[in-house]
C-alpha cells in the first residue's frame, strides 16, 4: 500500500465507523473490525482519532456517539469517495439544460459538479453556499444569485427564514442536492436538526429534485426527515451501489443513474 492511498483509506474507515455509531448509538471494536475487515487495533486507532475530534466518546470495548450532529467533518468528507463524487458530479452536470435556473445546495458531492457547468449557456445558479459561490465565480457566463441568511461557519452556508423567504422570488427549474442519507422507505434525511426547515425548503423549491449521493449514503438514515422518496426525481450515484437498493428506488418512481 502506497503512502498516497493510506489517508484516503483511513478517512473511508472513519466515515464508516461514524455512520455505524450514528445508526446504532454505539458499537463494539470486535463487531466494527469484523464489518470493516480490518484489525481490532486499526479500529481502536481510528476511534481514538475520532474521539480527539470530538465526534465520538470511547467506552469500554468500543465507542458511542456524543451528540445529535455527528456528520463527519468537512475535511474527511472532501477526501472520502473523491473519485465517485467526481463521476457523480459530471453526470449530474449533464442534466443541466441551457438557459435554465437551478439551485445547488452546499456539500462536497454537489460541489463536484461545479467544474462541469462551464459548458452550459445562459445558466443561472441560486445557492445558499458561499463555497459554491466562490467556486463558480470563475465562470463569467454563469449568473449567480446568493440566498441570504445566517452563516453556519462550519459549512459556509446560509440558513434561516431569510434563506427560505428568498426562494419565493425565483422560478427554479431543478434542485441539485446531496444528503446525509437517502433510504427507499424513509426518504432523504439529515443530521442537523437546526437546519431541517431550511434544507426542506431548499430541496422542495422546484418540481425536479436531483439527488447526488455516493453508495455509502444509500439506506443510511439521519434523525431529520427532509422529504419522502417520492419527492426525488433523479438519483445520481456510483456503480458501488447495491442493485437491490437501486431497484427499490426505481420501484418508488425515482430515475436512477449510475456512473
Amino acid at each position: 500500500m502506497s503512502p498516497a492511498t493510506e489517508p484516503l483509506l483511513g478517512a473511508k474507515r472513519q466515515r464508516e465507523l461514524l455512520n455505524y455509531i450514528r445508526a446504532y448509538g454505539a458499537g463494539s471494536v470486535t463487531e466494527m473490525s469484523r464489518l470493516l475487515g480490518v484489525s481490532a487495533s486499526t479500529v481502536r486507532r481510528d476511534l481514538n482519532e475520532l474521539q480527539d475530534k470530538g465526534l465520538i466518546e470511547r467506552v469500554h470495548g468500543g465507542a458511542a456517539h456524543v451528540s445529535d450532529d455527528v456528520e463527519p467533518l468537512r475535511p474527511l468528507r472532501e477526501i472520502a469517495f473523491a473519485d465517485e463524487k467526481r463521476r457523480i458530479g459530471q453526470a449530474a452536470a449533464s442534466l443541466v439544460s441551457d438557459n435554465s435556473t437551478v439551485l445547488i445546495t452546499g456539500g462536497t458531492t454537489t460541489e463536484a459538479m461545479l467544474p462541469f457547468l462551464g459548458m452550459a449557456t445562459g445558466l443561472t445558479v441560486l445557492t445558499n453556499s458561499l463555497s459554491v459561490v466562490n467556486r463558480l465565480s470563475q465562470y463569467s457566463d454563469i449568473a449567480i444569485i446568493v440566498l441570504g441568511g445566517v452563516l453556519r461557519r462550519q459549512e459556509m452556508s446560509l440558513l434561516g427564514h431569510l434563506t427560505i423567504a428568498g426562494l419565493d422570488e425565483f422560478g427554479i427549474d431543478q434542485v441539485f442536492s446531496g444528503a446525509f442519507g437517502i433510504d427507499p422507505d424513509i426518504g432523504v434525511t439529515g443530521t442537523n436538526l437546526n437546519e431541517t426547515q431550511t434544507d426542506r425548503s431548499l430541496i422542495s423549491s422546484a418540481r425536479e429534485l436531483v439527488l447526488l449521493a455516493d453508495h455509502s449514503k444509500l439506506a443510511q438514515r439521519g434523525p431529520a426527515r427532509l422529504v419522502p422518496t417520492t419527492a426525488v426525481t433523479t438519483l445520481v450515484t456510483d456503480e458501488g451501489a447495491d442493485p437491490e437498493i437501486l431497484a427499490r428506488f426505481r420501484a418508488a418512481g425515482v430515475t436512477v443513474r449510475t456512473c
